[in-house]
């Protein structure tokens, strides 16, 4: 399968010291199956760094990701629901719920997040309602590699788009 990351630069050898602890899976390298959701990732990078870049990498389709190692961990969301809400609020507080994943798989949090789990956090909203304010009305989703071994031997880099 080809999967996309966005940034303002190739990432033809993703590092994972670079990576950003407070985001939906906590520090990870991130990338997803839907090309147009990297390209807006990647766009908010024109007016800060000057340009945005869409990286392309081969990665095993579901089924041939049986070859992968028995002792790897991986965690998968099915769907936006409790347990995706509470993994997302934990690893947005900084919080070290995530360090026994390898991958972990699921959907996006929308750019409100920041809002909507404030309200959560101070009880105004119940879970049901941030889950669904949480959710993209759009489709998404997103992969995020936790490992090092598992980028360096299991994803291969292809190519890289320059967005206009």
């Amino acid at each position: 399968m080809i999967l996309y990351h966005g940034s303002y630069v190739a990432v033809e050898k993703p590092d994972l010291t670079l990576s950003r602890k407070q985001t939906d899976f906590g520090a990870g390298f991130y990338l997803t199956p839907i090309k147009e959701q990297a390209k807006n990732w990647s766009k908010r990078f024109i007016k800060e760094r000057g340009q945005a870049v869409i990286s392309l990498y081969g990665f095993l389709q579901k089924p041939a990701m049986e070859k992968l190692p028995d002792d790897l961990k991986i965690l998968e969301f099915n769907t936006h629901n409790l347990e995706w809400l509470n993994f997302i609020t934990a690893c947005r507080l900084g919080e070290t719920v995530d360090s026994k994943w390898d991958l972990i798989i699921g959907g996006v949090a929308n750019d409100k997040v920041f809002d909507t789990l404030q309200l959560y956090f101070d009880g105004l909203i119940k879970s049901d309602e941030a889950i669904g304010r949480l959710r993209y009305n759009k489709p998404n989703f997103q992969y995020c590699f936790k490992n090092q071994n598992l980028i360096n031997k299991y994803l291969q880099y292809l190519s890289c788009e320059v967005i206009k």
